[in-house]
């Protein structure tokens, strides 16, 4: 049955990647910017070349405007845009607009949105497989040649396969022989002309179920001779082939007796040799490469070579993990095919032949130390092919003998296939007609015969009579003979009186037999020596076997008494065992043959159950009575109670002849309850019977065969039974039924064509053709019921060719004896009635199969209105009432069952609730639509009603997989009606009498209904679009928020994912291509809408990811909330309460109006996924793509502005989420790792270059450990190429590729144009709000939302294409609302101002060209309005600053060009010509102009991040008289100083900032608690009052558009100071974080902010505990003084700076750093570092060098200054004096002895103090001061003293280190030690009086220093221990030593200085002290 329109449901239509593929054809490319940008690498090395190239700052002074307007004269401008300064009419330029945008737009959005990512979709339905005939996996040997060491008699094989395992024969024999035509030519008198078949050298071999166990056994026969094997065999043993002229004699003698044999016993065989191959040995080994021993091994000792031939082949080296044994799994299908040569043979052993020997044997083989090895062997060579079999191969015989397609020549030698006896059960239903006996004679016992029997042979006949003619034509010949032969010999066993047989007897069966039919054997004792009149063979015994026994065929195993002479007449029909009269028996009539016969035929079913009831019913059918069935004869009295019971009796039936004939029985049971038979003249119902057991049956399949089932639990073979077999039996009886099959008809055997994988019978001809007129050409409404009609189509007459049971060929029985025909009933109708009366265990079987008996019923009931020609008629009159209400009971009773179970047994309820639905879905195919929606509404009802008791998600997702169902019918558009007259083409007229529908199913009046209605889930429209109605109302309970219940379980994915199916199915289908049919469907989702804009807050937040400036809060969001629509009444919301609750399952509906507004801000993060958001917005973008504008506008229109708000929101969210990623974002997610793609190309090279072996490498991926590249440059790049393409086969398949380069460019050209799509729907949404707003008096909120949306998708990546859309709306809404702009959203002015600026550097022209037109245009709008354009200019000239400072990839020569337009655009504007506008525009241009020149040279110096500090503070400097700029650069200052973590300078900036803020808010608005300009700032930093606005250009704040911006008020100071809290607490500077808190506290008060204040105090808490804790644990930075010296460095040389650097900063590093860096710019050998930090002399340096001049300072401060300088914070901030020393000696030379060392201290005063907004500040004072030999001294005891008294006064003390100042101080070794000290200056008195003091000095430090190391010894004493006893008694020794020596030293005074006589001068002050001293300043 063919639906015509089925493919278009959405089950069928899946948006699969391949369709995807296909409608993606012939996208245009959309351009980025984000793709055009240059690859990094290669603008680094153009920033290298220009960082070598300029050095200086100031190659061009900021002053030189003549050259910068140069530059600009001379560039280019882009294209100017035509009539962009005329004049129009709004309305006129909307809709130029529109038509722009409208052009060339994609037609399908879903086709460019990635398919969901489901597990296979609930309504696909797959079509069940076609039934055919069963194969395993099939293998092709082909045997090539055999090859004996002597060749002197033909020899003959065949192969057959065993299972050692299950002890079990698995393949009938091949029989081949490869001998040559001479060796032929001795039998010639015995072989009649070889048919073709016979001559058959190649075998297509089937196994089901593979195993370690399965051997390939070879047999070898010869003709029979005179001799035992043995003897016969030994010759084959001795002889050499290289011997051969040697024994040629020998030869020709053996040949000789060959030829003398073959012509007499040429129709004898006798055993010869065997040998098996091992078949998974060979599979696995044909995958490896290396030679198997153990095969080799297990064949025998000597070096068998096992040649193996390696065919190329497709599969990659799998090798297999070789199994020892067992069932693990074995497959067939992938091996490579190999060349076997064979090279030893066992001799068979007569009294070892039987198939028992065989199997030990076999498992023998397998050990290591195997018996057959010591054997000798008979070495030959056979080789043998082992293969996969092809799919179809040529020339292939079945073993039928039947040619199978593709059969091109009948002269061709044939493969053949060779039938699978399976080792265990296959359950398959026939296709085929098969009847084949076996027939396998075991073994004999004539040891009790008296006579002769010795030789004996066994002949096999099949009769059909008893004369000796009567033998049939039946047998198969072996090789080389006839096809069909009356008779086969077994083979001879020399001199065995009780012999084993191994022959196989293959017959052929008639299709019908009689009594008569039997076999008959006869043995034979066959004198091999030629004697005088001895006959050749003489008879020794008979016996038989009847075929038929009671009407059913007999098999199995036969032990058969032998008669000694020929049988009696008649003797065909009784058994051999029955003692026949007067003959004489062997052994007393005891059995003494065994023989087995096996039958494969699909007519005998070989079960006494099956074969009753199929006995019975053709008795029926026959009418013949009375029938034999086993014992019994059944008279037509008691025939109704057997044939009930034989019914009833299936149950018990095996279950594989079930399988076997399940058509068969199927159909029979059909037609039992269809047409109940007439019985003795009484009609007997069977219907209650035939559906029992049919139930039962299905069951059975179910259970038993669970394997083959998909996914809704359908078994295959019954689907298929359905799909292909079932079909009404004929109902007219005088007409054959159409088609075959049934009962009339004649039957077609199937010849077995499996070209298509079906019998060729299945196609045969539909007897009838279906009329099938065009709906649209008849276009009346009375035309046919086009989507019912559509129903039937090629398939459904397709019948299986296999009701080959000898019962159905006699003509149909409806030509009773009575003449008069039985009542026919429908089966469907008889169906439905069965189902539901049914009760007990008869009904849970058909609900756990429901979807058979759904299927057969919808099966049933269209080929009934197809028979009878109802598919035209209406509807209504189709069906007859008792049917409609068993329906309806049906439907509620399974509707209650699965209310009631679905927690109990949840599998069953999930199955029984699809087919369920699958069943009402094909009903609105065929019944009337509003009787198949109330038997929905009665399933919906119930399903509610539960809900309301129990919120269950489970039973929430049946219904949804219900829904889902049901709503993927192909009419489903049509089924809701969508309103209007309209119809979609090609769609069915509804029948006149569906649900709510008015004359026609199209309600007409769209215009009347309240708009609203269309957007609501109310009721109108949930009457008018039913389907529709129920997805939505789903949708928005589901979604809904509150309904917290049925959140938790995934059902957002599930149901977002029903809609989006639905409409992806409606938008691919081309019967809804035409847009306005498009808009029709669209209607019915326009409530989606209003349900997507509900859940707004809960979907995922596609904008936190990217954007710098977050989600749009502030003024905007706060406009909304408080715009007093908050209280929004109930009546208004989306869905109205009643129905939402309606639908929840809830009578009342509580009070729970949300306000429908919310705040951006207050958002409750989304508690959908990313995924299920995506695609709901998706769905929404759809609707709003193809609504009617119109119907979209009016809406809008009744929408309160709070909704309008809202909508906005969700736009702004749908330009996040379709954001377009860029290629490399493709590429990186292509990758696993974001790693550089420079190391993957080096291995990738290493890789092709052959370094790594491909093996380690694959290994290595296998663990996961290559690395993708980022750029996708890995794989796709030509180079790489090869390697790839080896790749690919060690990758497994499960794992997923690499997608390749094309791929990758696919997926972004795809996302690149759902961007745009998705974006210029939402700029069409967009106009058409505006179009709205425009009419509303609250349109100021409406249009800043709108400009918000706007803004926002500027700032996203967008394509060109969109960009000049969405600029030329924007031109637009400035033109019509310009004080929108300029007085309301000034925000928003700054935000247009820098994403056009922005534009305007962009690289692709065309965005550039739209976007330098917006700017000018909005300059001039702003002039325009007042004669200024003072607010443009300052956005623009921030905007740039902003842009500049931030940007990391900004090119600024696209930006000039655009600044060249605007220049362009004034010049050419003839308007404003008379004005001061094109002198203004000039102006800023050149301004701007200038801030680019700065910022080109912070490009150069992007690396040198000192120097692009210095950069950035010079540029701040230059913007000392525009405020807000100013801040603009300390904010870019404070951001480049974060990202390098130098947190204590971001915090300067910072402060500056808010310095700067602070005088400019003073002069604006006296507040007291506000500070009073920079000085507040003076505690945080001495250098905050450079901010102070005290000079004369400094502008007045109330100018237009100064200090405008965001932080010149006081929410921007506050902001700023807590950033620099904030950053001074990362730098660890705690002290800081008080002194700005205590600016802002008095700010918080003033305003009574205690939340703000806790917060505050808090962190002042964490602040000073840091302090505490953190004590002697704090490091802030070290300070190198660094000189530059060379002309290389421009305005570098010569100049001094301290640097400061991180804590515990090394000399090293930083001269690493510094000589690093320059050495890169100006090359290695050019920068030198000058070693020391003496004075630089600049005349000898190498003028071409550079030199850099390293030293480490120390902050220095004078003596008073320590009194303040308490904390060790206090001692390294605000710093602006360093100190370093130098020593020297007046020679020369660095170090000298004591009395001549001198030391040089070099104070250094910078122009600032550290920290500032810096990290390197000039040095602008310098001066040394020089200590004499005597002062150094001093200095160093004095700091030995000081080490001493820290030591002993410790606290906690600390032992070693005590130990460690003493042994410096008192030990005498020490060199230059205190005493040494103490001998050179003190030991006498100095001759010059200045020294006088020092020398005074110096001795007083002695004094003080014999005082502590004294105190030091103690304390020692009162820590050490006992150990060290001694140690202290030394240190006390040494000590007496060091005073005694120092005691006359110290002693003595210098009488001069006690003399008063002398006047003192004391000068505290460090700047006036003795010494000598040099001032450099």
């Amino acid at each position: 049955v063919n639906r015509k329109y089925h493919k278009l449901g959405t089950g069928f239509n899946p948006n699969t990647l391949d369709k995807q593929k296909e409608r993606q054809k012939g996208l245009p490319k959309q351009v980025f910017e984000a793709d055009e940008m240059p690859d990094n690498s290669s603008y680094q090395d153009d920033q290298d070349d220009l960082k070598r190239r300029s050095m200086s700052i100031d190659d061009t002074p900021r002053g030189s405007w003549a050259c910068s307007i140069f530059d600009l004269k001379n560039s280019l401008p882009d294209a100017l845009l035509p009539h962009l300064l005329d004049r129009a009419p709004n309305e006129e330029i909307d809709r130029h607009n529109e038509d722009q945008r409208k052009a060339n737009r994609h037609r399908e959005l879903f086709a460019l949105h990635p398919a969901l990512d489901e597990e296979e979709p609930i309504e696909r339905h797959c079509v069940p497989e076609v039934p055919k005939e069963h194969f395993g996996q099939r293998l092709l040997v082909k045997c090539l040649s055999l090859k004996f060491e002597i060749e002197i008699e033909p020899i003959f094989a065949s192969l057959a396969l065993y299972d050692v395992k299950e002890k079990k024969k698995i393949s009938e024999n091949f029989f081949f022989d490869l001998n040559s035509e001479q060796t032929k030519a001795m039998l010639r008198p015995h072989i009649q002309t070889a048919a073709i078949s016979t001559l058959a050298r190649s075998a297509v071999f089937s196994i089901t179920y593979p195993s370690q166990d399965v051997f390939l056994v070879i047999k070898l026969e010869k003709v029979l001779q005179q001799g035992d094997i043995g003897e016969c065999a030994e010759p084959y043993m001795v002889f050499k082939e290289s011997d051969a002229a040697k024994n040629k004699e020998k030869l020709e003698k053996l040949r000789g007796q060959s030829e003398q044999f073959c012509q007499r016993l040429g129709r004898y065989r006798m055993p010869f040799a065997w040998t098996a191959i091992h078949l998974m040995n060979i599979v696995n080994s044909a995958g490896s490469l290396e030679r198997d021993t153990e095969l080799e091994m297990s064949l025998s000792e000597r070096k068998g070579s096992w040649s193996e031939r390696r065919n190329s082949s497709i599969m990659g080296r799998r090798s297999l993990e070789r199994t020892t044994s067992g069932d693990e799994s074995c497959s067939l299908t992938g091996f490579r095919p190999a060349t076997l040569t064979i090279t030893n043979f066992f001799k068979q052993e007569g009294d070892r032949l039987s198939d028992e020997d065989l199997y030990k044997f076999l498992a023998d083989m397998r050990r290591p130390s195997s018996v057959l090895r010591r054997l000798r062997p008979i070495t030959a060579q056979l080789k043998l092919d082992i293969s996969p079999a092809p799919e179809n191969p040529h020339y292939c015989l079945t073993p039928d003998l039947l040619q199978v397609k593709p059969y091109p020549d009948s002269r061709v030698r044939p493969t053949r296939e060779i039938l699978e006896f399976p080792a265990r059960d296959v359950y398959v239903p026939n296709t085929t007609y098969r009847n084949l006996l076996y027939v396998n004679p075991q073994s004999l016992n004539f040891a009790n015969r008296q006579g002769s029997a010795r030789n004996i042979t066994v002949k096999v006949q099949f009769m059909n009579g008893e004369d000796p003619n009567n033998a049939m034509p039946v047998i198969f010949g072996k090789s080389s003979c006839a096809d069909f032969a009356k008779e086969a010999y077994t083979a001879v066993v020399y001199h065995n009186r009780s012999p084993d047989f191994h022959d196989e007897v293959k017959i052929k069966l008639p299709a019908s037999l009689s009594d008569h039919h039997h076999i008959l054997f006869t043995f034979y004792h066959v004198s091999c020596q030629q004697k005088q009149n001895t006959p050749l063979e003489t008879p020794v015994g008979y016996t038989w076997i009847p075929m038929l026994q009671n009407g059913r065929l007999r098999t199995g195993h036969f032990c058969l008494p032998v008669s000694l002479e020929k049988p009696p007449q008649s003797y065909s029909v009784l058994s051999p065992d029955v003692p026949l009269p007067g003959m004489k028996w062997v052994d007393n009539h005891r059995g003494v043959f065994n023989v087995e016969v096996v039958t494969v035929s699909t007519i005998h079913t070989q079960d006494q159950y099956l074969d009753k009831f199929f006995a019975l019913v053709h008795a029926l059918d026959e009418h013949m009575f009375p029938v034999r069935i086993g014992d019994m004869r059944i008279m037509e009295n008691n025939l109704e109670t057997e044939l009930k019971s034989s019914i009833a009796a299936l149950n018990s039936s095996q279950l594989e002849p079930v399988v076997r004939f399940l058509h068969l029985l199927l159909d029979k049971l059909v037609l039992l309850v269809v047409r109940p038979p007439v019985i003795a003249g009484q009609i007997v119902n069977l219907g209650q019977a035939s559906f029992e057991v049919m139930a039962s049956i299905v069951n059975r399949l179910h259970k038993y065969l669970d394997t083959s089932q998909d996914m809704h639990g359908r078994n295959s073979l019954l689907s298929s039974y359905i799909h292909y077999v079932f079909r009404l039996p004929s109902t007219d009886p005088n007409s054959p039924s159409p088609g075959p099959g049934g009962l009339g008809g004649s039957v077609h055997y199937a010849t077995m064509a499996r070209s298509a994988v079906r019998p060729a019978s299945l196609n045969l001809n539909r007897s009838r053709s279906l009329s099938n007129s065009n709906p649209d050409i008849s276009g009346t409404p009375t035309s046919p019921d086009d989507e019912v009609r559509s129903i039937i189509g090629s398939k459904a007459m397709e019948r299986c060719g296999n009701r080959m049971s000898s019962h159905t060929e006699s003509a149909s029985f409806l030509q009773t004896l009575t003449g008069r025909l039985p009542t026919k009933k429908l089966f469907h109708e008889e169906l439905a009635l069965q189902w539901v009366v049914s009760s007990g265990s008869v009904r849970e079987g058909a609900l756990q199969q429901a979807w058979f008996f759904f299927e057969l019923m919808v099966k049933s009931i269209i080929h009934h209105l197809y028979f009878t020609d109802r598919l035209e008629s209406p509807r209504k009159n189709r069906f007859p009432e008792r049917f409609m209400d068993d329906i309806t009971a049906l439907v509620s009773t399974i509707a209650g069952d699965i209310v009631s179970r679905f927690q109990k047994d949840l599998e069953l309820v999930e199955r029984l609730n699809t087919s369920l639905a699958f069943f009402l879905n094909d009903l609105l195919s065929v019944m009337d639509r509003g009787f198949v929606f109330t038997l929905i509404k009665a399933y919906w009802k119930q399903v509610s009603t539960k809900l309301y008791a129990l919120q269950n998600p489970t039973l929430e997702s049946l219904r949804l997989d219900f829904l889902r169902i049901v709503c993927s019918h192909e009419h489903y558009v049509t089924l809701n009606l969508p309103c209007s007259l309209l119809t979609p083409p090609a769609s069915p007229s509804p029948s006149v009498s569906s649900a709510t529908s008015q004359s026609s199913g199209f309600s007409t009046h769209v215009q009347d209904q309240k708009i609203a209605n269309m957007f609501e889930l109310s009721v109108p429209f949930r009457e008018q679009h039913y389907l529709a109605g129920l997805v939505l109302s789903e949708l928005s309970v589901i979604l809904d928020p509150d309904n917290e219940g049925l959140v938790m379980f995934g059902l957002h994915k599930k149901v977002v994912s029903v809609v989006h199916n639905l409409l992806s199915s409606h938008d691919s289908d081309p019967r809804y291509a035409d847009p306005e049919v498009k808009a029709r469907v669209a209607m019915l989702y326009l409530p989606l809408i209003g349900i997507v804009m509900e859940t707004l807050p809960q979907l995922h937040d596609f904008t936190e990811s990217h954007n710098q400036w977050g989600r749009p809060g502030g003024p905007q969001g706060a406009a909304v909330g408080s715009s007093g629509e908050e209280t929004e009444a109930e009546g208004n919301s989306m869905i109205s309460q009643t129905v939402a609750m309606a639908i929840a399952g809830t009578s009342t509906a509580s009070p729970m109006s949300r306000p429908s507004s919310f705040l951006l801000n207050s958002r409750q993060h989304g508690s959908f996924s990313a995924e299920s958001s995506r695609s709901l917005l998706i769905c929404l973008l759809w609707v709003l793509k193809n609504a009617d504008e119109l119907v979209l506008q009016k809406w809008f229109t009744d929408l309160s502005v709070s909704q309008l708000n809202r909508l906005l929101d969700l736009l702004y969210l749908c330009v996040s989420c379709f954001e377009y990623k860029g290629k490399k974002a493709f590429e990186r997610m292509n990758s696993l790792t974001f790693k550089k793609s420079k190391d993957m190309k080096a291995k990738l090279e290493e890789a092709i270059l052959g370094s790594i072996g491909a093996r380690q490498e694959m290994v290595r991926r296998s663990r996961g450990q290559l690395e993708r590249s980022p750029s996708g440059s890995a794989f796709g790049s030509q180079e790489n190429l090869r390697w790839r393409k080896d790749m690919t086969h060690w990758r497994q398949n499960s794992e997923k590729m690499d997608k390749t380069r094309a791929e990758l460019e696919h997926e972004a050209l795809i996302d690149g144009n759902l961007a745009t799509e998705a974006n210029l729907i939402i700029l069409d949404t967009l106009e058409i709000i505006v179009q709205t707003a425009s009419v509303t008096e609250s349109k100021e909120s409406i249009l800043g939302g709108v400009l918000k949306v706007l803004l926002h998708s500027m700032a996203c990546n967008q394509s060109a294409l969109y960009l000049q859309h969405c600029f030329a709306t924007q031109r637009a809404l400035v033109s019509k609302f310009p004080e929108l702009l300029f007085e309301e959203e000034t925000e928003q002015c700054a935000d247009l101002c820098l994403r056009l600026l922005r534009s305007c550097s962009s690289s692709i022209s065309t965005i550039r060209a739209h976007a330098s037109a917006s700017l000018y245009l909005l300059m001039r709008q702003n002039f325009e309005i007042g004669n200024n354009f003072a607010r443009v200019k300052m956005q623009v000239t921030m905007s740039l600053s902003s842009l500049v400072g931030t940007s990391q990839n900004f090119n600024e020569e696209f930006l000039r060009r655009s600044l060249k337009t605007i220049l362009t655009y004034a010049e050419e504007d003839l308007e404003l010509r008379e004005t001061t506008f094109p002198d203004q525009v000039q102006d800023l241009v050149f301004n701007l102009h200038m801030i680019l020149s700065d910022t080109v040279k912070m490009k150069e110096h992007q690396e040198d991040p000192e120097m692009l500090i210095d950069l950035m503070y010079r540029i701040a400097k230059g913007y000392q008289t525009s405020p807000d700029l100013r801040l603009t650069w300390l904010q870019n200052m404070a951001g480049k100083h974060s990202e390098r973590n130098n947190h204590a300078e971001a915090a300067q900036c910072l402060v500056h900032s808010a310095a700067l803020v602070a005088e400019y808010l003073s002069m604006l608005e006296d507040r007291k608690y506000l500070p009073v300009g920079c000085v507040t700032f003076q505690n945080i930093s001495s250098n905050v009052l450079e901010e102070s606005a005290v000079s004369d250009d400094v502008v007045s704040p109330d100018e237009e558009g100064i200090c405008s911006g965001k932080y010149f008020t006081e929410i921007g100071l506050v902001g700023l100071l807590e950033q620099a809290a904030a950053s001074f607490s990362m730098a660890g500077m705690y002290e800081a974080v008080n002194e700005v808190y205590k600016v802002l506290i008095p700010i918080h008060e003033a305003n009574r902010d205690a939340k703000k204040l806790a917060t505050i105090h808090g962190k002042l808490q964490e602040a000073f505990g840091k302090i505490v804790h953190q004590d002697g644990k704090r490091m802030f930075g070290t300070y190198f003084r660094v000189g530059f010296y060379g002309s290389k460095f421009g305005d570098l040389d010569e100049q001094e700076f301290v640097y400061k650097e991180p804590a515990i900063t090394k000399l090293a590093e930083i001269s690493h750093r510094l000589e690093g860096f320059y050495g890169e710019r100006f090359g290695e050998d050019q920068v030198e570092v000058i070693k020391d930090s003496n004075p630089v002399d600049k005349c000898k340096l190498d003028p071409n060098k550079a030199f850099i001049q390293i030293t480490y300072v120390e902050p220095y401060f004078d003596t008073y200054e320590m009194k303040d300088r308490i904390t060790y914070f206090d001692k390294n901030y605000n710093l602006r004096r360093f100190v370093y020393c130098t020593p020297f000696t007046l020679d020369g030379r660095a170090h000298g002895d004591l009395h001549e060392q001198f030391k040089r201290k070099t104070i250094l005063t910078t122009s600032h103090a550290f920290p500032y907004i810096k990290t390197r500040i000039n040095i602008i004072h310098k001066e040394e001061i020089i200590s004499t030999p005597i002062e150094v001294a001093i200095e160093d005891m004095q700091k030995k003293t000081q080490e001493l008294a820290f030591a002993t006064h410790q606290d906690p003390a600390d032992a070693k280190m005590l130990q460690m100042v003493l042994q410096g101080s008192v030990g005498t070794t020490v060199n230059q030690g205190p005493l040494e000290v103490a001998q050179v200056f003190l030991s006498e008195i100095p001759s010059d009086p200045k020294l006088y003091r020092h020398h005074n000095k110096l001795r007083l430090c002695f004094k003080d220093f014999t005082k502590r190391c004294e105190d030091a010894l103690r304390k020692n004493k009162s820590l050490i221990g006992p150990d060290q006893k001694e140690y202290q008694r030394e240190l006390e020794r040494n000590y007496h030593r060091l005073k005694e020596a120092l005691q006359p030293l110290i002693n003595r005074k210098i009488p001069q200085l006690y003399k008063p006589v002398l006047q003192v001068n004391s000068h505290r002050d460090s700047f006036s002290r003795m010494s000598l001293r040099k001032l450099d300043i």
